[in-house]
């Protein structure tokens, strides 16, 4: 099975315990490297496992979620996973009922997490890494149109360097301040306008391109972002048709594109547990 590569990774995920004498036990946590995280797990807390792993083992890592923006807004997620009846957005979930598995219950909570806010407008992916341990979700739970469930591995990458090509660089400084511009010569000035409000695009603008490959629009990020949200109530965008092209597309696609999975969010790669929660991150 082909293994999905996803740079500037922050997932959740849910470990099932498959050692008879602890089997049904479950753990939530959080990763920036599945494979690296699930080896910790297994060989215990000396090697970077947690506590309440250790030594139950073996574990398997059957589900994550990841396409989250930052760090900070996985962790939250984990902490509201791991303790729903302290989060003030899922007080009013039932608690384990007594025909749920541990495995079921953790799943019920989680498809309704992603369907209240801030999470349900987040691009996220419902990743099943072991497909024997995949259920259907309820009809009334299933996770919201723009958030796909997946199938397989998926690996942790470092973001590749992008290198610009000439002809690339060259047409990133021409793009300048509308009276620089106008100063230049005819052939070096700047051709590109925002496609929804046709205004000449300056160097400073905060800019969105379409990710479909063979479309060229690019508009201001503000402008765009007002089309998306007409007739909305929301505060930022979740998806929208592109103006030029006239497909779908993410919001959260359209800002991986231009900073490389959220711009440059750095995040200490170090593992955090359940442990180390303080009030300040709790939702």
């Amino acid at each position: 099975m082909m293994v999905v590569e996803i740079e500037n990774f922050y997932g959740c995920y849910l470990l099932l315990c498959t050692n008879v004498k602890f089997k049904g036990r479950t753990y939530i946590g959080y990763t920036v490297d599945p494979k690296r995280r699930i080896t910790q797990h297994n060989k215990g807390a000396k090697f970077g496992g947690a506590y309440r792993t250790s030594g139950k083992g073996p574990w398997e890592m059957v589900l994550i979620i990841h396409g989250f923006p930052s760090d900070i807004s996985a962790l939250r997620f984990e902490w509201a996973w791991q303790h729903p009846h302290k989060s003030r957005r899922l007080r009013q979930l039932t608690g384990k009922q007594k025909k749920e598995t541990r495995f079921q219950y953790y799943i019920r909570i989680m498809c309704n997490m992603l369907r209240v806010g801030p999470w349900n407008r987040l691009p996220l992916t419902i990743q099943w890494l072991k497909q024997e341990y995949s259920v259907e979700f309820d009809p009334s739970l299933s996770p919201p149109t723009h958030m796909p469930v997946a199938y397989g591995p998926v690996k942790s990458i470092k973001p590749k360097k992008k290198k610009l090509q000439g002809s690339q660089s060259q047409a990133s400084t021409s793009v300048d301040d509308e009276g620089d511009d106008l100063l230049a010569p005819l052939t070096q000035r700047s051709t590109k306008r925002c496609t929804v409000c046709v205004q000449r695009l300056k160097k400073t603008d905060e800019t969105m391109a379409c990710v479909h490959p063979h479309c060229a629009m690019v508009s201001h990020m503000a402008c765009l972002a007002q089309k998306f949200l007409k007739n909305s109530d929301y505060l930022v965008p979740v998806d929208g048709k592109c103006p030029s092209c006239r497909n779908v597309v993410l919001w959260g696609d359209l800002v991986k594109k231009k900073h490389g999975c959220y711009g440059n969010l750095e995040s200490d790669s170090q593992e955090l547990d359940g442990e180390h929660w303080t009030e300040d991150l709790r939702v």
